[in-house]
């Protein structure tokens, strides 16, 4: 691609052809303050902070928008400049209330961040607010338009990521809001509660329904006992909540946290990931073997189960039946676990420390309590078990690295990889392999399903036996597998459905931000994570191992149906 020379504050620039003003000033180290702006997402150029002059315009331009050309000469920092970002800023605090303190964004709001670093100390413009409903119509998220500075971030995020349009923009002048379809409560429209929204919003308008009250009460208890899971991707992304670099390996400390919140034990939802495969991979080769429908698809992502039961219900009999490893952990730990310690499994309370805000309503679906109860009782975000551990006085860098506790904290490199778009693909290839062939699996990393590309195929040789296979992560690829499958254009075996972009570490319930970068360095951190365990396979899992021998029998055995798998409900779009 042909380069361009420009001039920036004095300092020239080169740079590719049809990039942007403000893609040319970071390139050359200078600022521009941002707020609608969202790399390859939403590039409209509609608040206005990020404006500059340029030399031979009559007005000033949106750099995020405005195309660089040779000899461009741009100023990013005169007088009128600041004077635009600045009233721009204050016009827009003017109609935002002034709930710092109290907001669940406090100290990471761009909003809040921006005023700083302008130097904001009045606003000279009196405001007129409208008063919004706050919406908390659904378990997951929480929706509070009078925060909102209509950036259209969580729009773009929702219609091109995920592809449902559950949101948009109404009205103009003070009325003007982001809402659903005819203004209903989120619970009521074909939102999936994956959470996507609340990565990007740049204020306190959207965020995870708060339930760390209730986990609270539930440890302060006596007549409760309480135990706690983790999910995969948490251990790379936890320790973003107290400072640290995206992909540190936080595992030991965020065990050792727990306990000291009052969680005993402390289990890993990466077992009850072994024991999904153990289930699914038996599954694939019962379908494979007698005929049964496919494409298999998987099941563990609530946001996905969501999706295809609005959209597409007419390809519901493709998922696989399995529960998710979070939904399979609660059933055991209410069941097998209540009886092996001897514990009235009412008095059982299971929390999951989950990436995922449509966690919480997976928890709350009716046909969740096999075990004759709610499963699983609570969920808490990432974000929520970081500020839990603030709240506890907890010094994060001073804990030390403690293990998970048997039986239920018992896992494998294949079920940590569970946390990365095609983790779920790849463990079940390797348990799969060995279940068809009785050989032992010389290769165990399947590259070919591996990477933050939108769509991966690959052909598994399965010791003659050729198994095409296909993965997506995001909602708008998933659309785009289904839609192939419903026109018979693809023939494969096994498809990976993730709803977030990256997997559960770029899920709607990790630290903000989430950027494609961050990404990349917890997916990379996610495979040392399985490259280090002694184990793994999932079949090779001692305590799964224990489990069928003492009470599940064996993979889609009676038992294991009763309690690890499920049905699914056709929804309406509307």
């Amino acid at each position: 691609m042909a380069l361009v020379t420009l001039t920036i504050d004095g300092k020239k620039v080169e740079i590719e052809e049809g990039a942007t003003v403000l893609e040319a000033a970071r390139k050359a180290g200078i600022d521009i303050p941002t707020l609608c702006f969202l790399e390859d997402i939403n590039e409209i150029g509609a608040c206005r902070m990020c404006v500059v002059e340029v030399k031979g315009t009559k007005a000033l331009q949106a750099a995020c928008v405005y195309p660089v050309s040779n000899g461009l000469e741009v100023h990013t920092n005169t007088p009128l400049v600041r004077a635009s970002r600045r009233l721009t800023l204050e016009l827009l605090l003017s109609n935002h209330p002034y709930e710092c303190p109290t907001c669940i964004r406090n100290l990471n709001c761009e909003l809040q961040a921006l005023a700083e670093k302008l130097g904001i100390r009045e606003v000279r413009v009196p405001g007129i607010r409208e008063e919004f409903k706050v919406d908390d119509s659904t378990p997951s998220i929480v929706r509070d338009p009078n925060k909102c500075i209509l950036c259209r971030r969580c729009v773009a995020v929702c219609e091109q990521i995920q592809g449902i349009k559950a949101v948009a923009p109404m009205n103009r002048g003070f009325k003007s809001v982001v809402t659903t379809a005819f203004q209903q409560p989120m619970a009521d429209v074909s939102c999936v509660l994956c959470g996507q929204c609340t990565l990007v919003c740049p204020v306190g308008a959207l965020y995870e329904h708060d339930d760390i009250d209730k986990v609270w009460k539930a440890l302060a208890d006596p007549d409760k006992h309480v135990i706690v899971q983790t999910a995969p991707a948490t251990r790379v992304t936890v320790g973003e909540m107290f400072g640290m670099e995206p992909g540190t390996i936080s595992t030991g400390k965020m065990v050792a946290a727990l306990r000291r919140l009052g969680f005993n034990p402390v289990f890993d939802t990466d077992f009850a990931a072994d024991l999904t495969i153990l289930e699914e991979g038996s599954e694939l080769i019962e379908r494979l073997e007698h005929g049964g429908k496919l494409p298999l698809i998987t099941s563990c992502s609530p946001g996905w189960i969501k999706f295809i039961e609005h959209f597409y219900p007419d390809l519901l009999d493709h998922l696989s039946t399995c529960k998710s490893p979070q939904q399979m952990f609660g059933a055991i730990a209410k069941t097998y676990y209540a009886q092996k310690v001897g514990v009235d499994p009412s008095k059982i309370v299971v929390v999951s420390i989950m990436p995922c805000t449509a966690k919480k309503f997976e928890c709350r679906r009716p046909e969740m309590n096999s075990s004759g109860f709610q499963d699983v009782d609570y969920v808490l975000t990432t974000r929520e078990f970081g500020r839990m551990v603030k709240q506890a006085g907890i010094d994060w860098n001073s804990l030390p690295e403690e293990e998970y506790d048997d039986p239920l904290g018992v896992s494998t490199g294949a079920g940590a990889i569970f946390g990365a778009t095609g983790g779920v693909m790849e463990a079940a290839l390797r348990t799969a392999y060995e279940l068809v062939t009785g050989k032992t699996l010389e290769r165990l990393d399947y590259n070919e399903v591996r990477g933050l590309e939108g769509i991966k195929e690959a052909t598994v040789d399965f010791d003659g036996l050729q198994v095409k296979v296909a993965v997506a992560h995001t909602l708008s690829n998933a659309r785009k597998i289904l839609d192939r499958v419903k026109a018979g254009e693809v023939n494969y075996h096994f498809i990976e459905i993730m709803a977030c972009p990256g997997g559960c570490l770029g899920g709607g319930g990790q630290p903000i931000p989430t950027n494609t970068e961050i990404r990349k360095k917890r997916m990379a951190a996610i495979y040392e994570v399985d490259k280090n365990m002694p184990l793994r396979k999932s079949h090779e899992n001692p305590a799964v191992k224990m489990l069928y021998e003492e009470f599940l029998g064996k993979p889609l055995s009676h038992k294991s149906h009763e309690l690890l798998h499920t049905h699914y409900t056709p929804r309406p779009k509307y």
